[in-house]
């Protein structure tokens, strides 16, 4: 997921909603994530569930592609600490997701 190898992914179980918790070692400013499904196994009516360094919180819904190719999503730039992306539902018939690569920006 994080390990820039195309040989390696995360995989949900089945079921939703599904997440992934990112928790910065610091504070960063972050605009954009860049995400790459397995075509079939992508998220819908996703959210990123953010709390800035204020300890204030936001959601920032975006709506993927049911593709293979990486999908950038730009929003308004925050100093953030951590990060939830929420997957409410998947193309996958059983809910499973499946990410090969995850970049915040």
């Amino acid at each position: 997921l994080f390990d820039d190898s195309e040989e390696t992914c995360w995989s949900s179980d089945q079921g939703s909603p599904q997440w992934i918790e990112v928790v910065f070692k610091e504070d960063c400013c972050i605009s954009s994530v860049t995400i790459q499904f397995q075509g079939g196994f992508v998220g819908r009516n996703c959210r990123l569930d953010i709390q800035k360094c204020d300890n204030s919180e936001v959601s920032v819904p975006f709506y993927p592609e049911d593709i293979n190719t990486p999908q950038i999503f730009a929003f308004e730039p925050m100093s953030v600490a951590k990060v939830r992306v929420v997957f409410e539902e998947s193309t996958d018939f059983f809910g499973r997701i499946v990410i090969y690569s995850l970049q915040f920006m």
